[in-house]
C-alpha cells in the first residue's frame, strides 16, 4: 500500500516541526538539519565532516531531545577499547552470574565524536550496532534502543594521530556532510545569546521516539515510479565507470539513495519521488563512498565533482504522472 497525499502533509508537517525546533538551537543551518532529520528517519547515519566548535555536538543533543529520546557521546581516542563503546560483562560475585553493563551505544542519538581518533579495532565496535542495530558481548545479542541513529565526527584538517575509517565503515553512514560556520547575521544571534559559556539550550520535544519509528515505516511505502530506479542505477553505475574513479558505490548505497530520496520525498510532502529529490541527495549520500585514483587525487579532483559531473552526464527521467 503507498502512502497517501494526506499522510504525505501529515509527515511533511512533523518532519518541519522537528527542523524548526533543532534550528532554535543550530541557526541558519536549515539544509544541513533537514539532511540530519531524513538521515534520521531513513534509518541512517550521518557522518560530519568538520572543525571544532560548529555545532555537532548540539545538532545531535538537539535532535534526541526534539523526538523525546536519549542521547549519548563517545569521545572516541586511541586508548578507547571496544567495550567502552558497546558495554561489558560483569560477575556478580552475589549472584554468581556474569551482569552486562550497557554501553553509551545504548541511546537513540549516540554521538561518536572525533570518530577516525580511534584505533580501528574500536571503530568495528561500531559497525555491528550501525549495520544491525545490535550489539554482541560474550556472545549474547542486546538489541539497541529504537529509533538508533549515529552522528560521527571527524575533523578533516588535522590527520596528526588518527586512523582512516575503512572503506567498509564508510558504506554504513547514510551520509556525510559538513555543517560549516555560520553567516555572520546568524553569528550575531549567537553572539548576543551567549552570555554564559558552554550551557547547553534545552529545546522542548516535539513527537515521541515511537512516532520516529512509525514515520520511517511510513516513508517505505513512498512511490517510487521504475523510470526513477533507473535514474539512481544510472548515476551509481557511473561512479564505476567514471575514469577518475578507483572504487565506485556499492549496492549498499544505491538502496542508501533510493531510501533518503523517499524519505525527502514525504518531508516535501509529497507521496512519491522526483529526479529533484535524487539529485539533491546524490552528493551526500554517494560521494564518500567512492575511492579516488590516487593520480586524480593528486590533480585535484574530489568525490563532490565527480558527483556533479555524473549529475550533468545522466540525463534524468521525464516528468511522469504520480500513481
Amino acid at each position: 500500500m503507498s502512502m497517501t497525499p494526506e499522510q504525505a502533509t501529515r509527515f511533511a508537517d512533523v518532519a518541519g516541526r522537528i527542523v524548526t525546533n533543532v534550528e532554535q538551537v543550530l541557526l541558519g543551518k536549515t539544509f544541513v538539519i533537514r539532511l540530519a532529520v531524513t538521515a534520521m528517519l531513513s534509518e541512517g547515519h550521518l557522518l560530519l565532516e568538520d572543525v571544532p566548535g560548529t555545532g555537532k555536538t548540539s545538532l545531535a543533543r538537539a535532535l534526541a531531545q526534539s523526538v523525546q529520546g536519549s542521547t549519548n557521546r563517545i569521545q572516541f581516542t586511541p586508548d578507547l577499547l571496544p567495550g567502552d563503546i558497546s558495554g561489558i560483562s560483569v560477575y556478580d560475585q552475589r549472584a554468581q552470574e556474569f551482569e552486562f553493563h550497557r554501553g553509551p551505544v545504548f541511546a537513540n542519538i549516540v554521538l561518536a565524536d572525533e570518530i577516525n581518533r580511534a584505533s580501528p579495532k574500536t571503530q568495528s565496535a561500531l559497525l555491528e550496532a550501525m549495520e544491525e542495530s545490535a550489539v554482541t558481548v560474550d556472545g549474547v545479542t542486546h538489541r539497541l534502543a529504537q529509533p538508533f541513529m549515529v552522528v560521527a565526527t571527524q575533523n578533516p584538517i588535522e590527520q596528526a594521530g588518527t586512523y582512516r575509517l575503512p572503506e567498509a565503515q564508510l558504506d554504513r553512514f547514510l551520509m556525510r556532510t559538513s555543517i560549516g560556520y555560520p553567516d555572520h547575521a546568524a553569528t550575531v544571534r549567537i553572539l548576543e545569546t551567549s552570555a554564559a559559556p558552554s550551557v547547553a539550550v534545552p529545546v522542548a520535544s516535539v513527537v515521541p521516539a515511537a512516532t520516529v519509528t512509525e514515520m520511517a515505516a511510513l516513508a517505505r511505502t513512498v512511490h517510487v515510479d521504475p523510470v526513477i530506479a533507473d535514474y539512481v542505477a544510472r548515476l551509481v553505475e557511473g561512479t564505476r565507470t567514471a575514469g577518475e574513479v578507483r572504487l565506485g558505490v556499492s549496492v549498499r548505497g544505491a538502496m542508501g539513495l533510493m531510501r533518503a530520496s523517499r524519505v525527502l520525498a514525504a518531508v516535501n510532502g509529497r507521496h512519491y519521488v522526483t529526479p529533484d529529490d535524487v539529485k539533491a541527495l546524490a552528493e551526500p549520500v554517494l560521494a564518500h563512498r567512492m575511492v579516488l585514483d590516487p593520480e586524480a587525487e593528486f590533480d585535484g579532483v574530489s568525490p563532490s565533482s565527480v558527483v556533479s559531473q555524473l549529475l550533468v552526464e545522466t540525463p534524468p527521467p521525464a516528468d511522469r504522472v504520480p500513481r
